[in-house]
């Protein structure tokens, strides 16, 4: 059978679905995907960025079973001029945080202040504080517990704005304008698995 894989950079407000609402943006508003292709893990409402989709429902499993601990690479635009201990706090794995109503420690992460991105404004923009900074950081992460992201920097004083995912193992946005999709073969989606 010949499997298709697809990248594609969700933009904000859409749902990782292909049924809704009537008023929910949804995947078959961006792209005429083939039948049987599903988005692999999510990407929520809010945020935006790397989203892989295939029908192969073998390579689905083997990407978003946790013991496997694939590597996934956000940009995270904070409230605030994120500190050093923040930082150290995402990395060092004692932070805790809510999942399905029970307290769970995150694993490591790796996480670097970067300068800010040179990406499109969000449609509708981040709310702005003209007293209040933002900064941005880039966390990589083997773990994908529901909102996590945001839930991590919440917990260290530095609420999320806008999150970006940019990376799936080896597999990058790169030069994707959002909305965009890319067809990859077999070999190129497997990168996925390295990183």
């Amino acid at each position: 059978m010949n499997f298709r894989y697809f990248l594609l950079n969700k933009p904000y407000g859409f749902l990782c679905q292909f049924t809704g609402e009537k008023t929910d943006l949804l995947l078959c508003d961006l792209f005429e995907f083939p039948k049987d292709v599903y988005s692999i893990g999510r990407l929520d409402k809010d945020s935006e960025g790397l989203l892989l989709l295939s029908d192969d429902k073998e390579f689905k499993t083997r990407l978003i079973d946790p013991k496997n601990k694939h590597s996934k690479s956000y940009f995270v635009q904070v409230e605030g001029t994120i500190t050093d201990e923040a930082v150290r706090k995402l990395e060092n794995g004692t932070l805790v945080i809510q999942h399905n109503g029970k307290k769970h420690q995150v694993e490591k992460a790796i996480c670097i202040k970067i300068e800010n991105p040179d990406f499109a404004d969000r449609v509708p923009p981040i709310r702005f504080r003209e007293k209040i900074p933002t900064s941005w950081i880039e966390l990589s992460l083997t773990e994908g517990k529901n909102r996590q992201v945001r839930k991590m920097t919440a917990a260290v004083g530095f609420p999320t704005l806008r999150l970006i995912r940019m990376r799936i193992g080896k597999l990058e946005l790169g030069e994707l304008k959002s909305g965009e999709v890319l067809e990859l073969t077999k070999k190129e989606a497997d990168l996925a698995f390295l990183g």
